[in-house]
């Protein structure tokens, strides 16, 4: 209070004193009570107000209802509304819409009913356990000799020990401090005992052994070979363990187990009252609850999972912003610490999960699809696991992928990852482009419809002429499936019906560009290369046209806005700053807490956050595919395309825009060689024919390749009886020309075109 308040309330003070006789009811005001009340109630740098003593609160006051009104109590005082009401009301959900709106913790764990995870889980378990046997089994002669030498030192051990039992050796150290003591009468008794015991203990050993030496006569002179060797083994083995040193165990650790300590709440305070979060360190410094536990902290996969809300106002964001000071804080590893939010909840619930280990340090993560014959690109493809050891995947299908990242962070595995995932579709037609020229993505050169690999003039060229013929098939495909009956395809969306229907030419398209800045930051071909990435990402996702962009240098010079700002699938490992993390995640990602930049160089590499492809953002570290398992990958989906006869452009020597569409028709051009008289013909003489009008489209065909590229067209073979060239009859498979002309029929009356 400062000198100025203290006089105004001294005057107010004379003045009623001095009024006259005190008023009914009146009360005597302690001055140090109302000057500490001012000082509490005053904010620093407020302006000071005016403390009410009781004779101006009693004052009368004039009020519309006049004395005795409802606006006044007998003594002109006006009644105070009251905000928050005394009497509890009940609000919000009732008893039994809280109960269903709880949340059900699964019955069985995520990893039981997850085969894949299962499968991992099992397949971990048998390498552990085969790993230990083995580690022992190699060392099982080590172990022989071990005992062995210690088997004479385990001999003596028994003897001494069974001598000092039948002499009471135990009972000396007591008699003799009695005797030290002169306690003459309790030596006497310990004495006694000890004679009693003796010569008890006497006749037991000797009965032993008697019986050990009649046992061992037998053994030497009586048993058979085997059963002298299997009590040599025993005895070596008793009196080996007898004879080991306490500091040198027989066998050796096969696994050196990480004792991880377990997460508690009281370690959880501590770290979250050292990061530096204003209301977390005030309220723990006051013997507040800073935080609250929403639920017990568990075992989560192979760590820690503590659900937990944040003060007023302070966001998950917070808290990843000082991930390095929290892992500080809980003395673990950077790599072991992920908070997460859970917006499900709210801004201020946080999911913390600790990990037993570096997520860095897992290894090589294997992908799930390295050994599959076959994927369905209408799947979800495995991309990689979280920190909590989960399998994270990822939808192409009405989708387009940007992932960003500094050299050397893993970019290109993730790449292989997601055109891999599309090349075990036979029916997906893929479109390489890798900007960077040192051959990373060559593998899929022998599938692939169009590729190129290098960063020179001609190169770019070849990517940005791709662009700009995939903005015209764009189109095509948007007039093609307008076509389309509403039963066919109500959505106006490729499906993996309409997908297989080879004659709509509606599959799958993926087009990868690597190194994609070098295309969009290219002073003549860059500008038109945008407009036409950005013009297929708005409108190829539903037409079955997919794009995976990756670059290593997202800023808006090289990535046009229009191209990242529509991206709907992302993945941004380590980055080099804010700009560059917006660039991949999208606006404001790094503000909400979404920082590619916590990621170590190097020691993260492989790890990112993918958003886009979950109900919420995640860190997951990426599969790894290395060049020679690409290969492998890359030889199964060619056998694949050529089963179905889907090879096509750069991968059997041609070079054909998707915009004019092929220059045949397979069911046309079978009909044209099967005359109507012919009703039914083998399939070795059809693929004969289609060479002899169509060499270089059919020729090199067999009976198995009409078979395949009939399949889509719903044209099943079947054994077809027919006279050989040399007249003989026999049985081969072929088709009934009604079923083909029926097939083209039902096709050109569906879509209007041949």
């Amino acid at each position: 209070m400062n000198h100025d308040d203290e006089n105004e309330l001294f005057a107010r003070l004379e003045a009623d004193m001095g009024a006259g006789p005190a008023v009914p009811g009146g009360e005597v005001v302690d001055l140090g009570k109302a000057r500490a009340a001012r000082t509490e109630a005053a904010e620093p740098g407020d302006a000071p107000t005016p403390v009410a003593d009781s004779a101006t609160d009693k004052a009368p006051t004039s009020t519309p209802g006049g004395p005795g009104g409802s606006d006044s109590d007998t003594r002109g005082v006006a009644k105070s509304e009251l905000v928050d009401s005394s009497v509890p009301v009940e609000s919000g959900p009732g008893l039994l819409d809280r109960i269903k709106g709880a949340k059900r913790l699964d019955v069985i764990p995520g990893w039981m009913r997850s085969w894949p995870e299962f499968r991992d889980a099992v397949t971990w378990l048998a390498g552990h356990a085969g790993h230990t046997a083995a580690f022992h089994a190699v060392r099982a002669p080590l172990y022989a000799g071990k005992l062995a030498v210690r088997t004479p030192r385990g001999v003596v051990n028994v003897l001494t020990g069974v001598g000092r039992w039948a002499s009471d050796a135990e009972g000396e150290p007591l008699r003799q401090a009695e005797a030290r003591r002169e306690n003459s009468e309790l030596y006497l008794k310990l004495a006694r005992q000890r004679d009693r015991r003796v010569r008890l203990r006497t006749i037991v050993t000797a009965s032993g052994t008697l019986l050990a030496l009649g046992l061992a006569l037998f053994l030497v002179f009586g048993a058979s070979l085997l059963t002298q060797t299997i009590a040599a083994v025993l005895a070596m083995l008793v009196f080996g363990q007898i004879g080991a040193p306490a500091d040198a165990p027989l066998s050796s650790r096969a696994v050196i187990k990480t004792e991880v300590q377990k997460l508690t709440s009281d370690m959880v305070v501590k770290a979250m009252a050292s990061i530096g979060i204003g209301p977390i360190s005030s309220a723990v410094a006051k013997g507040q609850e800073a935080i609250t536990f929403v639920a017990p902290i568990t075992r989560e996969g192979p760590g820690w999972r503590a659900d937990v809300d944040l003060p007023l106002g302070v966001t998950v964001a917070d808290v990843v912003d000082r991930r390095s000071r929290l892992a500080s804080g809980l003395r673990r590893p950077l790599g072991c610490v992920w908070p997460d939010g859970d917006p499900s909840e709210h801004e201020g619930r946080l999911i913390l999960w600790v990990g037993d280990q570096d997520l860095s340090k897992t290894g090589k993560v294997k992908w799930q699809l390295a050994k599959a014959s076959q994927h369905d690109i209408f799947n979800r493809n495995p991309f990689g696991i979280d920190p909590r050891g989960r399998a994270q995947s990822v939808p192409m299908i009405q989708h387009n992928v940007l992932i960003g990242s500094l050299p050397g962070q893993g970019k290109t595995s993730a790449v292989r990852v997601l055109a891999c995932g599309a090349a075990l579709d036979p029916s997906v037609e893929l479109w390489i482009h890798e900007n960077k020229g040192t051959g990373d993505l060559d593998a899929f050169a022998p599938i692939s419809h169009r590729f190129v690999s290098g960063i020179d003039d001609e190169a770019i060229k070849y990517s940005a002429d791709s662009l700009a013929l995939l903005r015209k098939e764009v189109m095509r495909r948007a007039g093609a499936l307008k076509k389309l009956p509403r039963d066919l395809c109500p959505d106006k969306r490729i499906t993996r019906q309409i997908a297989d229907k080879r004659s709509l030419k509606l599959w799958p398209l993926v087009a990868v560009f690597d190194e994609c800045q070098n295309v969009f930051g290219h002073s003549e071909y860059g500008k038109q290369a945008g407009e036409d990435a950005e013009f297929i990402i708005k409108l190829g996702r539903a037409l079955g046209v997919i794009l995976i962009l990756a670059t290593q240098r997202p800023d808006k010079d090289s990535l046009p806005t229009g191209v990242s700002g529509n991206v709907s699938i992302r993945f941004c490992l380590h980055v080099a700053g804010q700009t560059e993390n917006d660039m991949v995640l999208g606006t404001s990602s790094y503000k909400n807490g979404l920082r590619a930049t916590i990621f170590r160089p190097e020691i993260d590499a492989g790890n990112g956050y993918l958003k886009g492809a979950t109900p919420t953002p995640v860190v997951v570290r990426t599969a790894y595919l290395d060049g020679p398992a690409t290969e492998r990958i890359a030889q199964r989906a060619r056998a694949l395309r050529k089963a179905m006869g889907t090879l096509s452009g750069q991968a059997i020597g041609e070079e054909a825009e998707m915009a004019s569409g092929p220059s045949y028709d397979l069911l046309a051009d079978i009909l044209a060689v099967v005359p109507e008289s012919e009703e039914r013909v083998w399939n070795e003489r059809i693929a004969a024919r289609l060479a002899e009008i169509r060499p270089d489209v059919y020729g090199g065909w067999q009976g198995e390749n009409v078979t395949s590229a009939l399949k889509p067209h719903g044209v099943t073979t079947r054994g077809v009886a027919g006279a050989t060239d040399e007249g003989s009859r026999t049985t081969r498979r072929g088709i009934v020309r009604e079923h083909v002309a029926k097939a083209m029929a039902e096709r050109d009356g569906s879509t209007g075109a041949a």
